[in-house]
């Protein structure tokens, strides 16, 4: 299952994102938010138990996006909506579909120079954050020691070295 994945560290709120959104779908379904000189990009999570789909009394509310042809604009799924990321305008609902119906994939990943927006693979995200745990939790990360002459002596000196308590 592919996310759209944001890091919050590389974004510089140039807005380009919001503009390409608005530029392809005529409303941004992405949106940016500044806070303590941090920029933070909200839209839709995709939520597999999504309070919008569940509140949504015509059934217009989908991970595909929006039915707008059942869309009474009632903004009950905006309310539901745990981070703010479904907008009421021009009589319609408004949330982020990640772009299913364009062949280049999400506009706002195509125009974020800074790319601070990715789709991922969520099971590959995962492996990768497991094999890393698993490599620092060994020492699997850190260079392997050389061996030189040096280790070679200071090696047999331990080794020689009596036990505390001799």
């Amino acid at each position: 299952m592919e996310k759209l994945i944001v890091d919050n560290e590389l974004c510089d709120g140039c807005q380009d994102c919001e503009k390409a959104c608005a530029g392809v779908h005529g409303v941004p379904r992405i949106t940016i938010h500044e806070l303590d000189g941090s920029y933070f990009p909200i839209r839709c999570q995709q939520c597999e138990d999504a309070p919008c789909e569940i509140i949504c009394p015509t059934g217009a509310m989908s991970n595909l996006g929006v039915d707008v042809t059942k869309c009474i604009a009632c903004g009950f799924c905006a309310m539901a909506c745990p981070f703010g990321a479904i907008s009421i305008q021009y009589s319609n609902a408004h949330k982020c579909n990640h772009c299913a119906d364009r062949e280049e994939g999400p506009a706002c990943v195509r125009a974020c120079s800074k790319r601070a927006i990715a789709v991922h693979d969520i099971a590959n995200v995962i492996k990768r954050k497991q094999r890393e745990h698993i490599e620092k939790m060994y020492g699997l990360d850190k260079p392997a020691k050389k061996k030189g002459l040096l280790s070679v002596i200071t090696t047999d000196t331990r080794a020689r070295k009596p036990l505390d308590g001799e």
